[in-house]
């Protein structure tokens, strides 16, 4: 296991360099470089596929200048729909997804990384706020399939400002 900080996106792309225009929709990608983790910002039209080395990718709309600002979910919202998946075997993946996003927002924190006894990779997770540990199954979703979690995740946990 490693941590890394996840630099800001550049607004420009990686290939062409090209600045984003608002509204735009681009792909971001964090490569492992040696010991460090990178991220690279692509326009739709530059976008082919993550690389071997790729760590994680997504797909994000640049935001425009005068933009409402998006909220989160309260974190009990997030961690109580975690533990709902916890019971929907067919939805395993998602709960991956939602389980990364959930450390990235310090809900959850990463202990450890093990195997189950089919051999299965799983992460070890705590919770502080309720003091419980999760296990979740790694799954690497198909670039497909990672954009539909990625826009359900966001049709249900995000809100527009007040």
């Amino acid at each position: 296991m490693f941590e890394f900080e996840v630099q800001r996106c550049t607004r420009h792309c990686a290939k062409t360099e090209r600045e984003f225009r608002p509204g735009e929709i681009f792909h971001s990608v964090l490569v492992s470089e040696g010991a460090d983790v990178v991220r690279y910002d692509y326009s739709q039209e530059a976008w082919e596929q993550p690389p071997e080395n790729a760590v994680g990718w997504w797909k994000s709309q640049m935001p425009a200048p005068n933009a409402k600002k998006v909220n989160w979910a309260p974190n009990d919202v997030m961690l109580h729909y975690f533990e709902q998946l916890e019971s929907d075997s067919t939805r395993a993946d998602v709960r991956y997804v939602l389980a990364l996003l959930m450390v990235r927002r310090r809900i959850l924190r990463l202990e450890d990384s093990e195997e189950d006894k089919d051999g299965n990779e799983q992460l070890a997770l705590y919770c502080s706020k309720n003091e419980t540990d999760y296990q979740v199954v790694v799954l690497d979703p198909s670039p497909e399939r990672a954009a539909e979690i990625q826009e359900e995740l966001s049709k249900l946990l995000y809100a527009d400002a007040a």
